[in-house]
């Protein structure tokens, strides 16, 4: 299972589908929308996230064991620097290893000055980097500190993200072959609107990886792609949201139709978001989609 998602991720078309958790003790009801949908037809994996805006929601750990059971697919299962320490991020992944969630999206995590829960202290003992550090220690059997664990591993296949804009493309560059350097193996991109700066995100990637690694040792690139369907959403992402760059066209297309009313405000929002999904397909068919937990729209992109 894993070792296909790979080689697709390498080799073949790549499509992976965000799952959000909620504030709620139950997984289930979006395993079963998911289900109802039949989503698993159309994607070689899903994603779940890991109390993102430092908001609390299910664990993304035991939600990536429902939907890889469900589905028999894999799941990269995403673990946050702002919420453990070494030791609770060593253990997280023993326990994961045994019941095969063993795909892990490692994110630092957004400030716990977001949070919904009073007084919370994010940990933050290093970035993203030091998870996928841990997880090659764990590959070589042994933990952070050089100690053999009592069994070996079994694989773990390390992500990673990355902004998918930034106004000194450099920037870009280094951080990519960085999380490279550290082990990554695919490294999904915030949100891209524009073919152009999906192929500025591939030259970048190949550069990275022709400065920093051996053949052995390369990373992909995976486009982020978030459907806009409203106005309000574009102008947020455009003004507030950094590394993201929503091209002044979209908004003001998605002007016009907002003033024409919601069903041509979702109308043109929707084509746009198609069709980029289309043409990043042709250009280079690895994606991550998200719609946070907006299934039926997330259908309706990939089919």
């Amino acid at each position: 299972m894993f070792d296909t998602l790979i080689e697709k991720l390498n080799n073949g078309t790549y499509i992976t589908l965000e799952t959000t958790p909620s504030h709620s003790p139950l997984f289930s009801p979006i395993v079963e929308r998911i289900a109802e949908l039949e989503l698993d037809k159309y994607v070689d994996a899903f994603s779940t996230t890991d109390n993102p805006l430092a908001k609390l929601k299910y664990n993304s750990l035991f939600a990536a064991k429902m939907l890889q059971d469900r589905f028999n697919k894999p799941v990269l299962a995403t673990m946050s620097m702002r919420d453990r320490n070494k030791i609770a991020l060593q253990s997280d992944l023993l326990g994961a290893n045994e019941v095969d969630v063993r795909t892990i999206l490692a994110l630092t995590g957004d400030p716990a000055t977001m949070s919904d829960q009073p007084h919370t202290k994010g940990v933050f003992e290093a970035d993203s980097s030091l998870l996928l550090d841990i997880i090659s220690a764990f590959n070589s059997g042994m933990n952070y500190a050089g100690k053999p664990l009592g069994h070996k591993p079994r694989q773990i296949f390390p992500f990673a993200v990355v902004n998918s804009y930034a106004k000194n493309p450099k920037t870009l560059e280094k951080k990519i072959q960085k999380k490279i350097k550290h082990g990554a193996l695919g490294i999904i991109t915030q949100p891209v609107y524009d073919l152009e700066n999906a192929k500025l995100l591939l030259e970048l990637k190949e550069n990275a990886n022709r400065e920093c690694c051996s053949e052995q040792k390369k990373g992909e690139i995976i486009f982020g792609v978030f459907p806009i369907t409203k106005l309000r959403t574009a102008q947020f992402l455009s003004a507030h949201v950094p590394g993201i760059n929503v091209p002044a066209k979209w908004i003001e297309a998605l002007r016009v139709a907002h003033d024409r009313g919601p069903q041509e405000e979702y109308k043109v929002g929707f084509e746009l978001s198609k069709n980029l999904f289309e043409e990043l397909k042709v250009l280079h068919p690895k994606i991550h989609l998200m719609t946070a937990n907006q299934f039926q729209i997330a259908k309706d992109i990939l089919v």
